[in-house]
């Protein structure tokens, strides 16, 4: 129970969002990374500072940090991929956790800094909808390229299994009643099973 219990909350799109959102945050503060904003004197401090934590989410303004933003989320967004390895979950958990900062990014930033964001806008959400295409694209690619290569292993799996059941059926050499295991007796006519499995096998081995 403890077992299936922990699997079900590893799958859970909420712990896999806020584990994804985590390993963002700690590559972010421990690279100092930080999109360079203009801000107004007239914005107060707090606004401020909510607005910069989520840009550095998503934003990039050369191409150094454009390489770090989509490294970034190249990172995190294996982790639903792995987990998941449906392309259509994983998108999706992908998806929901890179619009939570841009849905915010952009609400904070028109409601409390409304000269950049009309100056700025269309330059913002196109990097936005660029980088959106790409995780999405990037999460169905390895997705299906993951299931392709895990299938031939489950099928290979499946087919040593079905050998391996083959091997344990057994026939009792006096009635021929067929077992799809090796009993200690025939259970239709009380022939001790196992001596002449034994025998059968020295036999064979001379």
């Amino acid at each position: 129970m403890e077992k299936n219990w922990f699997f079900k909350l590893t799958k859970s799109k909420i712990v896999i969002f806020l584990f994804q959102i985590v390993i963002l945050s700690l590559i972010i503060y421990s690279f100092d990374y930080k999109f360079n904003i203009n801000f107004d004197t007239d914005i107060s401090i707090e606004h401020k500072k909510i607005i910069q934590f989520l840009a550095n989410y998503i934003m990039f303004d050369n191409l150094y940090n454009l390489v770090f933003i989509y490294s970034i989320w190249i990172i995190v967004s294996l982790i639903p991929i792995f987990i998941f390895n449906d392309y259509k979950k994983a998108y999706s958990t992908n998806l929901t956790t890179f619009f939570f900062p841009n849905f915010f990014f952009y609400v904070f930033l028109r409601n409390h800094y409304r000269l950049y964001f009309n100056a700025n806008f269309l330059n913002l959400f196109i990097k936005t909808i660029i980088l959106g295409i790409f995780i999405v694209s990037l999460s169905i690619v390895l997705a299906l390229t993951l299931q392709a290569i895990i299938k031939p292993n489950a099928e290979g799996q499946y087919k040593d299994l079905q050998i391996i059941a083959s091997k344990c059926k057994s026939k009792c050499p006096k009635c021929g009643t067929e077992f799809k295991s090796i009993p200690q007796f025939c259970y239709n006519c009380n022939t001790k099973l196992i001596a002449n499995m034994e025998d059968n096998v020295e036999n064979a081995k001379l």
